[in-house]
């Protein structure tokens, strides 16, 4: 990864592609190349992990081989996360990042007991990809707001991260998703807590002035009900957003009420599988009616498809709704063909981000699982 994002990308966003592609060479790489790759990185003895090469014999097939390309990996069948909820983290870390350090992030527990995930590269990758998102449209640099999960959670980690990569300061605050949740779970309520959260936020946004606010749209919400004056008046600049979703009819009242001068740039995804990237609606973008964005997951890393409810193996048509299923295949972590707890519109390759992506993501209706997002 280099360290400089090309001119070209801030002056026109319609380059975006080119430039991820300058700073992060790995997204060149096509789909069916790289999933072989990972093939023998995650099931060889010299560099897999103690997880997958625990796997390896009870697969009923050959991973380095069979799999000679990204559509093979159905042989995996779906991915259950029960294994991955009851796996030590050193389980995780593959061989060939032996001796290197890592760090263990952990999810928000939304569905039930978090998962755990290893980093040695992968936030690396996420910081490098996100500043060139923002560099695209002019919003790197600066001091940043973080009103997200610190602590385990990946979200604090890339925050302060990206503030690292151009020198910036974080003001952050103490943030545990999971004690929301429990008290969700409970029947107790999320605003006492939500109330704890703006009280920290408040004096930092008056104080410090900072160019970038990073938070959850619902927080975003919440947040904005008790400004008594428009956000651009603290110095913002720009808020970015990922975790919890919010109605379109909340969408419009932010965007309408209190985000006047103030971009807002909302990534997908989660722990597991990263972050799809915001598309806008741009000349040549094609959206659902009255959908303002889409979201891409930038392949070789992750792979996102829209599938039948009823049949996991049948990819939705684009502009048909489905289930979201992912696929992460990186160094650091490989996870083929998981469910999601969300629904999504497929939309076709973006003018920025040539790739397929979802729109209008909401929770899945039917999820079995106890999914509680609360505020995140």
């Amino acid at each position: 990864m280099t360290s400089t994002a090309p001119a070209t990308a801030r002056r026109d966003p319609a380059t975006l592609h080119a430039a991820l592609r300058e700073r992060v060479p790995e997204l060149g790489i096509d789909l069916d190349t790289w999933t072989r790759r990972m093939m023998r990185w995650h099931f060889s003895p010299e560099t897999g992990s103690d997880f997958w090469l625990a796997r390896r014999d009870t697969l009923g097939f050959e991973p380095i081989g069979d799999v000679d390309g990204f559509a093979a990996l159905r042989l995996f069948g779906l991915f259950d996360k029960a294994g991955l909820r009851a796996a030590h983290p050193r389980e995780l870390l593959p061989r060939g990042y032996r001796g290197r350090p890592f760090r263990v992030f952990e999810t928000g527990g939304t569905t039930g007991p978090p998962c755990r995930v290893v980093n040695v590269t992968r936030l690396a990758y996420d910081v490098e990809i996100y500043r060139t998102v923002l560099e695209a449209r002019g919003l790197a640099g600066g001091d940043i707001l973080a009103m997200t999960p610190m602590g385990p959670h990946a979200y604090g980690h890339f925050v302060e991260g990206l503030a690292d990569s151009w020198h910036g300061a974080v003001h952050a605050i103490d943030f545990d998703p999971r004690w929301v949740k429990t008290a969700l779970r409970s029947g107790a309520g999320a605003e006492p807590y939500t109330e704890h959260l703006i009280a920290q936020t408040l004096p930092l946004l008056t104080g410090e002035r900072p160019g970038l606010l990073f938070t959850t749209p619902r927080l975003l919400v919440e947040l904005a009900m008790r400004l008594p004056r428009p956000l651009h008046t603290y110095g913002v600049r720009a808020v970015c957003t990922g975790g919890t979703s919010c109605t379109p009819a909340e969408a419009q009242f932010l965007r309408a009420e209190h985000l006047q001068g103030v971009r807002w740039i909302d990534t997908y995804g989660n722990t597991l599988v990263g972050h799809a990237l915001q598309g806008d609606a741009v000349p040549g973008a094609v959206l659902p009616p009255d959908v303002t964005h889409s979201y891409h997951l930038p392949p070789p890393f992750a792979a996102m498809t829209v599938v039948d409810p009823d049949d996991p193996w049948r990819e939705a048509a684009v502009g048909e709704r489905g289930r979201v299923r992912v696929t992460t295949l990186l160094e650091d972590l490989f996870l083929p063909n998981l469910l999601e707890r969300d629904s999504a519109v497929r939309t076709g390759p973006h003018p920025w981000f040539p790739w397929d992506g979802v729109a209008a993501v909401r929770p899945y209706e039917d999820d079995p699982e106890d999914a509680v997002e609360g505020v995140y």
